[in-house]
């Protein structure tokens, strides 16, 4: 598992040295859900809001997300992806998946098959894994 994440860290780095991969992982949230708030983000993940609000803050600075008025409550702001971090999210996306298609090429169907049902499995949140 550690070599999983420096692995991460590692291409995250490659593909735009000046964000952590809490930022990649922040910026895939924020296109997943269509935008959110930070107080958000930091419920979803478990951080600090002071963490949530520096990275966001480095994330604006490079252009990636801009924060928008909610439509509905206008003392709201909510953060969403630029062109430039949607652009930066695909890259990413390409990059991994060659990566990945690099890493497993030769293997067997029925091993590619089992290792994508034991990563589904690592990455079910507990209330899925309860109703297994």
């Amino acid at each position: 598992m550690t070599i999983f994440a420096r692995r991460a860290r590692a291409s995250a780095g490659r593909m735009h040295p000046e964000l952590s991969l809490v930022s990649y992982t922040l910026l895939g949230h924020l296109e997943e859900k269509g935008g959110c708030r930070a107080t958000d983000l930091a419920a979803h993940y478990a951080l600090d809001k002071s963490t949530v609000s520096r990275q966001v803050a480095a994330l604006e600075r490079a252009g990636l997300i801009e924060r928008r008025l909610d439509p509905e409550d206008h003392r709201v702001q909510v953060l969403h992806l630029t062109e430039a971090g949607e652009e930066i999210l695909a890259q990413v996306t390409r990059s991994r998946r060659a990566a990945f298609r690099e890493r497993l090429t030769g293997w067997p169907e029925e091993d590619l098959i089992r290792f994508a049902a034991y990563l589904e499995r690592y990455n079910a949140s507990p209330s899925d894994a309860d109703s297994d």
